[in-house]
């Protein structure tokens, strides 16, 4: 088999295990694509970077491609109908850094409901007491007694519950696909957990349905002070409404790990929109929340697994292209 690697070699080197496997690896990096010398690896597989493009014009020219598999969970820049077309295997990495991005979803609640990032920096001043003054007036929210929605009740989803469980908080959930039997938690239409929680949590795919859920419209119906927490993708969320939102404080308070579009441009309303004495009610991570150690020996492992089925003529897991 030869694999042409559209990732980070410093990180595959580091958390893959496939020097046993003698296949031939192609390294070419985890940038812009050269779509011509994709072509000319002449590749059986292609393992990309979450976010990498490869469309039609790379799958139509590599006759003997079987395997295209994102590094990550996100497959939406992967052309899947001319993979399915091609009978190629478009294959993603469902479920395996479910833990890690729950555990970012919980940091990003917890930051902006303790003010963290306004606290902290006001400590670095030299204002300690009048941020504490200023806390023994306002008081500080805690977890218990507020209502949770989680949009996207899949591998994510249900992994941000479990962890929010133990705060004792009230938790709802939203699922594009309806009702999951056996659920721990109350089913809930869309429109009614958005404007009844306090906090709302996306973790939904981008399809025609959910990119930009939360617009101008969607944010109308939130309960007045609400936090929104992303770490879905961006394209579910209209930045321009979103800051909209914080300007007038309809939305309370925005944690966000991805913005639209990635890299991030320097006029993305968040960044040149948001007045500076807002920017205490925002927490931004850089697209990290799926990326720990134990998620990426998790994502090579299913990856050789499955490329190691297609070797043999057998059907990979987590196919997201129906063949």
């Amino acid at each position: 088999m030869k694999a042409a690697l559209l990732l980070n070699r410093d990180n595959f080197e580091m958390y893959s295990d496939w020097n046993d496997t003698g296949w031939e690896l192609i390294h070419m990096g985890n940038g812009e694509p050269d779509v011509r010398q994709v072509i000319a690896t002449g590749a059986d597989v292609l393992v990309v970077d979450a976010v990498t493009k490869v469309g039609r014009d790379i799958i139509d020219n590599m006759p003997g491609l079987r395997l295209i598999h994102s590094q990550g969970v996100a497959y939406n820049a992967i052309d899947i109908e001319a993979a399915r077309s091609a009978n190629v295997y478009v294959c993603n990495n469902a479920g395996v850094n479910a833990r890690a991005v729950a555990e970012q979803a919980v940091l990003l609640i917890l930051s902006l409901l303790k003010s963290f990032r306004h606290n902290e920096d006001m400590v670095y001043a030299g204002r300690q007491m009048e941020a504490k003054t200023a806390c023994f007036k306002n008081g500080i929210p805690e977890l218990s007694g507020l209502l949770v929605g989680i949009v996207g009740y899949g591998a994510i989803g249900s992994e941000l519950a479990k962890r929010l469980k133990p705060f004792e908080c009230s938790l709802c959930y939203y699922d594009t696909l309806g009702e999951k039997a056996g659920s721990e938690i109350q089913f809930v239409p869309l429109n009614e957990l958005i404007s009844s929680c306090d906090i709302i949590s996306l973790h939904v795919p981008v399809t025609p349905e959910t990119t930009n859920m939360i617009n101008e419209d969607s944010l109308k119906m939130f309960k007045r002070g609400a936090i929104l927490i992303n770490t879905g993708r961006g394209e579910l969320m209209d930045h321009e409404a979103v800051v909209n939102a914080l300007i007038t404080g309809q939305l309370g308070g925005l944690g966000t790990d991805t913005l639209a579009p990635e890299p991030v441009l320097e006029d993305n309303p968040l960044l040149v929109r948001l007045p500076e004495e807002l920017r205490r009610n925002v927490a931004l991570s850089p697209h990290i929340a799926g990326i720990t150690a134990g998620s990426f020996r998790r994502m090579y492992e299913r990856i050789r697994k499955n490329i190691e089925a297609v070797s043999r003529g057998d059907r990979p897991d987590c196919i997201v292209n129906g063949l």
